[in-house]
């Protein structure tokens, strides 16, 4: 394995790396479990409580989403919105997977649905502005953040989903979003807007409304960035030392707290005996980590800033993974901004490295 293939596994997590899916076709419904636990649960969790993503286990949700709900999420995803797109896999793991969350419903639980009626779009917007957009945002492009809340700072205890976003108004039908609306949903801040005192009418005109955002152009929310390199490496006309205290130079100038810099495998040989060839030093603005980590707490796989100093093939290399990449990645147009902010840190630490 090369130097640089070496380098490149260490700051891109395996998790990253591996998105073959090499499955086979011929799939039984009890496969389910298995397939939910390869593709589902580290953004929903092991039993379906949440976490990255929205918790799929809540009894209201699986009454209110009929089976098309679940097959049209799981393939055309929330563009932008974290939840991906599993164009990969088959129709059978497909049908296994929503066999396995029906599995996860009370026992002697039955569906729910409310038959929608044709709604006023334009007096179902000033009823959207009043009752729907200081969650879902004036124009449906969701709450900030993913998932569900833990320790770190959130408005809401689960963030409440996009309604303009070209994969939830694919999946969902009309009588699906006037259920929710009708009944709410116990275990979140959606409560029934009949509770609430509106009227059928009411809700059949905010539903009008909802079905007219896909006649628009998508929000900010549902586009992606587009990827580029995966890492970003520049050349140091230094040796590896100079090279070294030259990067945390320019880490303190960008009001970066340096937390350590120590050859590659420290810990990992013994002690004495480090590869003073390769180095890594790293870097964090915790005020910077603590507003990306509220937009989604994947971002601890790339923060604090790691950047590689090492000599390879007679040359000395700089390098860090590109943030821009990661940000498509996870599928999480909020957190394009923040990674576009990272890259342009990240490059221009290095190039002042390098000068």
């Amino acid at each position: 394995m090369t130097c640089l293939s070496v380098i490149f596994r260490r700051h891109v997590p395996g998790a990253l790396l591996a998105f073959g899916f090499g499955l086979a076709a011929s799939v039984h419904a009890a496969d389910g479990a298995h397939f939910y636990a390869q593709h589902c649960a580290a953004c929903h969790g092991a039993e379906g409580k949440g976490g990255v993503g929205v918790p799929l286990a809540l009894p209201d949700f699986l009454a209110q989403a009929d089976d098309d709900y679940l097959r049209t999420t799981i393939r055309h995803g929330r563009p932008g919105r974290v939840m991906p797109a599993f164009a990969q896999i088959t129709d059978a793991e497909v049908e296994a997977i929503v066999g396995y969350l029906r599995a996860l419903a009370p026992a002697g639980a039955k569906p729910v649905a409310v038959k929608a009626k044709p709604g006023n779009a334009a007096r179902g917007a000033g009823l959207y502005e009043k009752r729907c957009a200081s969650c879902h945002g004036a124009h449906g492009e969701g709450g900030h953040g993913t998932g569900v809340t833990f320790s770190r700072p959130r408005d809401l205890p689960v963030l409440a989903p996009a309604l303009n976003n070209p994969g939830f108004l694919k999946a969902a039908s009309d009588d699906f979003i006037k259920t929710v609306l009708m009944r709410g949903r116990r275990g979140t801040p959606m409560s029934s807007f009949l509770k609430q005192g509106l009227t059928e009418r009411d809700i059949d005109d905010i539903v009008a409304h909802v079905r007219g955002f896909a006649a628009q152009p998508p929000p900010a929310s549902a586009k992606l960035l587009e990827t580029e390199s995966a890492v970003i490496v520049r050349e140091s006309p230094y040796d590896v030392a100079q090279t070294v205290d030259k990067l945390k130079t320019a880490f303190s100038g960008a009001n970066l707290r340096v937390i350590r810099a120590v050859p590659y495998d420290e810990g990992i040989v013994e002690k004495g005996r480090e590869n003073q060839k390769r180095w890594i030093v790293d870097a964090c603005d915790f005020n910077f980590l603590n507003q990306a980590l509220a937009v989604d707490p994947r971002v601890g796989l790339f923060l604090p800033c790691r950047v590689t100093v090492a000599e390879h093939q007679g040359k000395v290399l700089v390098l860090t993974i590109n943030p821009k990449r990661l940000s498509a990645i996870f599928n999480n147009a909020e957190l394009n901004e923040l990674c576009e902010q990272m890259q342009k840190l990240y490059t221009d630490i290095i190039e002042e490295t390098v000068l």
